[in-house]
């Protein structure tokens, strides 16, 4: 029989940090950020991608909190990504991040190879898990709505940089500050892809990272959508948006009345509570919250 799968880091700030940079790394994983990722794709030139390798695998190796420092590595489609596990999975990094996932069948093709190196360095079978970019390409656009019972799958999230190259679009924001339709589109997608999975949907990024009143409220708007977190390119922000998807004291209160109300009347489809009525997806919601928070109901 294998080992139990373990428990998943909170997911609410993936901060990314150059994997060619020890300092930069070093900085980010002692931090309070939830999730480092270690990345040995956008932020490290083509040239500094085999050295890159060897630094992070040093880094995971001397490192106590493996579970929550995880690995971006290059995509399927640029033939680097088994160098890069090769590299990496000797040191049992928490997770791997998967640039333009284009469907289920990448995850499953990115699976194979996790189990063959984990079965190679003695790491128990499925520890690894897998975070996929599900909206950076045009094709990627359509297969947001394949990655159910995908394989370690823990966590979904988008991009608007790589599918506004591929677009060719010049502009991603109006003059309001929003997304335009086809990049608000790419974040809808991603919600309810996740949502149908049954993983963690996590916002993209904010490249302003000195506007730190912005992202509070971008962070409250979106976790208001549902989604479960953000993604950080710098230290500063991490703070912020472990504030913004940290369920409040009311909150977490509210939820324990909704469930206490269902408690008291085990079999009832709607419950009354402080003059409303609430049905089974408002229990739902009162789980989820206290999930977020890492509280028992």
């Amino acid at each position: 029989m294998s080992a139990p799968t373990p428990a998943l880091p909170r997911m609410r700030s993936w901060l990314f940090a150059p994997g060619d940079s020890e300092r930069k790394m070093a900085k980010a994983a002692d931090g309070a950020a939830d999730i480092v990722l270690l990345d040995l794709e956008d932020s490290v030139a083509p040239d500094s991608k085999p050295a890159a390798r060897a630094m992070v695998r040093d880094f995971l190796a001397a490192r106590e909190d493996r579970r929550r420092l995880w690995v971006r590595v290059n995509p399927l489609s640029g033939g680097e990504t088994l160098a890069d596990l090769e590299a990496v999975m000797p040191a049992a990094p928490g997770g791997i991040m998967l640039p333009k996932a284009e469907g289920r069948t990448d995850v499953e093709a990115l699976d194979a190879h996790l189990s063959r190196l984990e079965s190679a360095h003695g790491i128990a079978a499925g520890q690894t898990r897998v975070a996929a970019l599900v909206t950076e390409t045009p094709r990627a656009m359509f297969r947001t709505g394949d990655y159910e019972g995908a394989p370690r799958l823990a966590a979904m999230s988008w991009g608007a940089e790589d599918l506004s190259s591929a677009l060719g679009a010049r502009v991603q924001f109006g003059p309001d500050g929003r997304y335009m339709p086809t990049f608000e589109l790419a974040r809808s997608l991603c919600l309810l892809g996740a949502a149908a999975a049954g993983v963690a949907p996590i916002e993209t990024i904010q490249a302003d990272f000195r506007d730190l009143e912005g992202l509070r409220e971008r962070a409250r708007t979106v976790r208001g959508q549902g989604y479960r977190g953000m993604l950080a390119i710098h230290p500063a922000q991490v703070e912020v948006i472990n504030a913004a998807f940290t369920p409040g004291e009311e909150e977490i209160a509210h939820a324990r009345k909704v469930i206490a109300a269902f408690a008291a009347n085990p079999g009832a489809g709607t419950v009354g509570l402080d003059g409303a009525m609430l049905d089974r997806p408002h229990l739902a919601l009162a789980h989820n919250l206290l999930a977020d928070a890492g509280l028992e109901a």
